[in-house]
């Protein structure tokens, strides 16, 4: 697999953790609460790991993506 493909890939992962787990952060503070944030973290990190685990490695995290990517090797 291309290198692109794996980078793409972590990048839209962070990108979809951000927003999702931000969002109910926001929204929380409306109505739902801690527990709210946590179960939206959680099931954005699970469904993350089953779609782009297998790609990727799925650490969504974009210092390590960075690490990795300039140091040379592969995720």
């Amino acid at each position: 697999m291309s290198d692109f493909r794996r980078y793409a890939a972590e990048f839209l992962g962070t990108l979809l953790l951000v927003f999702f787990g931000v969002g109910s952060a926001v929204a929380a503070r409306v109505q739902g609460g801690v527990v709210v944030v946590a179960l939206a973290f959680g099931f954005v990190m699970l469904a993350l790991v089953y779609t782009i685990g297998p790609l990727s490695g799925s650490h969504v995290n974009p210092a390590v993506t960075l690490g990795v990517l300039l140091s040379g090797k592969s995720c």
